[in-house]
C-alpha cells in the first residue's frame, strides 16, 4: 500500500481531540489519514535537531523504547533528524506515532520528500498523519513554526532532545509552556551546540529527563505496575523472541539461557541482541533479564 490508499478525511474544530481544543489557536479543520489513539492516550510530543548527534539519536531511540507497553502515542514533525528517529522508535516499540508535516498530505507535495516512506510506514502501522495546510500546499518557512503549535498543542508534554540556541525545535518547547504543558529536556554536554537549547530549558525550569522512567511518572503512570498492556508490550516480537522472554521470567545467566532453549549459540546471541535494541532484556549482575 502507499499513501494514497489511506483515505484523508476532515476532523472539524468541534471534533479535534480535546487538548488541541484547548489552545488559543486552534486550527478550525485538520487533513487526516490513518488512525488516531484512543482520547485516553497520553501523546508525547518528541523534537530534536536534523543535525543530530550520535548522543541525541541513542537517547531518543532508548528513552522511547522504554515506554513499550504504555498507553502513549509519539507526535512529532516527520522531519529529518530526530523526528524521523522518534517515529521509527516509536513504532520499533509498538507505540503509535502521529506526523504533522510542515506541508499538505498530497503525496506530491509532502514534505520531507525523502520521509515519504517513512508515512507510508506510520500509517501501515495503524498511526496518523496530519495537517491544517490544504491537500496540495507545498511547505513554506513560516508553515513550520504553523505547525509546531498543533504539535505542542495536540500533546500533554514535550521533550527536546537536542536543539541549538536558535532552532525551530525550541519554538515548539515555547508553544507548549505558553499552553501550560509541560517540557521535558535532556541534558547534554556543556561543550556540545545541540545540547544548548535542552541545558537553557533546564536552566528555565524544564524537567530533565534522564530515563523513560521519568517520562512515565511525569505522564503520571505508576512504573511500580507492569505496563497496563503486555500484549503491546510485545506485539512485534517473533515467535522465537517470545519464546526467549517467557524463558527469561526468571532471570538467568547467558550459559544457562542457552542450555535451556537448546538453540544454537549464534541463534541464541541474535536473539538477544534484537531484545535489548527493542529495550526488552538486558544483562545485569551476570544474569539475563527481563526489563
Amino acid at each position: 500500500m502507499s499513501l494514497k490508499d489511506f483515505k484523508i478525511y476532515i476532523i472539524k474544530k468541534d471534533k479535534m481531540p480535546e487538548m488541541l481544543r484547548e489552545i488559543s489557536d486552534c486550527p478550525e479543520k485538520l487533513f487526516v489519514q490513518g488512525t488516531m489513539p484512543s482520547k485516553n492516550t497520553k501523546l508525547l510530543c518528541v523534537v530534536g535537531s536534523r543535525k543530530f548527534t550520535p548522543y541525541g539519536k541513542e537517547v531518543c531511540e532508548k528513552l522511547i523504547s522504554g515506554l513499550r507497553g504504555y498507553d502513549i502515542a509519539i507526535v512529532s514533525g516527520l522531519a529529518l533528524g530526530i523526528d524521523g528517529i522518534a517515529h521509527e522508535s516509536a513504532m520499533n516499540a509498538g507505540l503509535k506515532t502521529i506526523a504533522v508535516p510542515g506541508s499538505g498530505l498530497s503525496e506530491k507535495v509532502l514534505y520531507p520528500r525523502a520521509n515519504v516512506q517513512l508515512a507510508n510506514k506510520i500509517l501501515k502501522s495503524g498511526g496518523a498523519i496530519l495537517s491544517e495546510f490544504e491537500m496540495d500546499f507545498a511547505a513554506t518557512p513560516y508553515s513550520f513554526p504553523q505547525r509546531n503549535r498543533i504539535m505542542a498543542g495536540l500533546s500533554h508534554a514535550t521533550l527536546v532532545i537536542e536543539a541549538e540556541i536558535k532552532s525551530g525545535t525550541l519554538i515548539t518547547s515555547k508553544l507548549a509552556t505558553e499552553y501550560n504543558r509541560d517540557v521535558f529536556a535532556v541534558p547534554g554536554s556543556i561543550l556540545s551546540k545541540n545540547s544548548e537549547g535542552p541545558n537553557m530549558l533546564i536552566r528555565l525550569g524544564a524537567t530533565p529527563i534522564r530515563s523513560s522512567k521519568d517520562i512515565l511518572e511525569m505522564l503520571g503512570f505508576n512504573i511500580d505496575e507492569e505496563p497496563q498492556n503486555l500484549e503491546l508490550k510485545y506485539s512485534d516480537c517473533s515467535p522465537e523472541e517470545l519464546f526467549i522472554i517467557e524463558i527469561l521470567k526468571t532471570p538467568m545467566s547467558k550459559d544457562d539461557l542457552i542450555r535451556k532453549a537448546k538453540m544454537p549459540i549464534s541463534k541464541i546471541s541474535a536473539i538477544i541482541s534484537i531484545l535489548e535494541i527493542k529495550g526488552l532484556v538486558k544483562e545485569s549482575m551476570g544474569e539475563m533479564r527481563l526489563t
